[in-house]
């Protein structure tokens, strides 16, 4: 395990959230059930703030907000799957930033989005507010949980990332 430190490598945590959510529109939130199951959840509308928080919004994850009165932790997993970030990567037989994070932490409590929030939703998805589909998934995003972390850490691809 390559932990990362919160306070001291949060910029580039969230550099790389940011890469990874270009790439490929989410992140894997894992949580557990009632039962003791585990259960993954995409989720494309996760912001990380500064001062190693976060939050996502909550129209689409049903489970997660069930799960969280029983157990609160989890895990989320971004992966930066951009096309020319690999292929480089594989050329020279090392990654020059971190392939995937995973962040750890306890959700919160849902609430009311705040104009802030709402305007960092917006900015995101400013390429697609011209296509009908753009109305229909982001149109009425007022919900957000809060999430806090708690730890971070790389994940580790051998020698490719052996010098990070």
């Amino acid at each position: 395990m390559n932990n990362l430190d919160l306070i001291t490598d949060w910029k580039k945590i969230r550099n790389h959230f940011n890469h990874s959510f270009s790439s490929n529109f989410h992140c894997s939130v894992a949580s557990v059930d009632d039962s003791g199951q585990p259960l993954n959840t995409p989720v494309g509308s996760l912001f990380l703030n500064s001062d190693q928080s976060g939050f996502y919004f909550e129209k689409y994850p049903t489970k997660l907000p069930k799960y969280a009165k029983t157990n609160p932790g989890i895990c989320i997993l971004a992966v930066n799957s951009g096309t020319l970030f690999w292929l480089k990567s594989l050329l020279r037989i090392k990654f020059d930033t971190y392939p995937g994070v995973r962040l750890y932490g306890t959700l919160g409590e849902s609430r009311p989005a705040s104009e802030i929030e709402a305007r960092r939703l917006r900015r995101r998805m400013r390429m697609t507010v011209w296509l009908k589909g753009n109305k229909y998934l982001w149109g009425d995003m007022e919900k957000v949980r809060e999430i806090k972390f708690t730890s971070a850490e790389m994940i580790h691809l051998g020698e490719m990332t052996k010098h990070l």
